[in-house]
C-alpha cells in the first residue's frame, strides 16, 4: 500500500480549506514541452497539477538548465508567489501533457490575509514544499557538483 506525498494537496489541507482554495481555481492545459514558467520572472500565479508531469529546473550557467524535481497530481507547482518580490526562483516545463488547476496568487493572498485560519494552513502547505524543494536542490547540486569536486 502506498502511501500519499506529505506535499500533496489532499495530504496536508483540511476540506474546508481546500475547499476554499479550490473555488477559486481556473482549468488550463499545457502542451507537452511548455514553459510555465522561467526563473527570473514575474510569479502571479501557481498550479496544482491534475494530470501529467510538470519537471521543475534550475538554470546552470553554460549548460542547459538542470532538472531539479518531476512533480505530478496533488502536487503544488509554484512557492514563489507567496514571498515578494514574487519572482519565480526555479524554471517549470510540461514533460508530459498537463492539466492543472490555476490560481491567481494576488486574490489567494488576499484570501489568505483575511482569513488567518485559512492562511496559516495554506502557508504551512507552501513551506512544506519549500524545504522539499530546497533539499531536493541540493541533493541534485550535489550529485551533479560532487564527484568534481572529490576528484580535485
Amino acid at each position: 500500500m502506498s502511501t500519499p506525498s506529505p506535499i500533496r494537496i489532499a495530504a496536508v489541507l483540511s476540506t474546508e480549506h481546500r475547499g476554499r482554495l479550490m473555488s477559486h481555481a481556473r482549468d488550463v492545459n499545457f502542451a507537452e514541452g511548455a514553459r510555465i514558467f522561467d526563473e527570473g520572472t514575474r510569479a502571479d500565479s501557481f498550479w496544482i497539477v491534475r494530470s501529467g508531469t510538470v519537471t521543475l529546473e534550475i538554470p546552470v550557467p553554460g549548460r542547459r538548465p538542470t532538472p531539479i524535481e518531476s512533480l505530478g497530481p496533488g502536487e503544488l507547482v509554484g512557492w514563489s508567489w507567496l514571498f515578494p518580490p514574487y519572482v519565480w526562483q526555479l524554471g517549470a516545463e510540461a514533460m508530459t501533457p498537463v492539466r492543472a488547476y490555476e490560481f491567481d496568487a494576488t486574490t489567494v493572498r488576499m484570501l489568505m490575509d483575511a482569513d488567518p485560519a485559512f492562511g496559516s494552513a495554506l502557508g504551512h502547505w507552501v513551506g512544506r514544499v519549500l524545504a522539499l524543494r530546497l533539499h531536493q536542490t541540493r541533493t541534485r547540486l550535489m550529485d551533479l557538483y560532487a564527484p568534481r569536486l572529490a576528484a580535485s
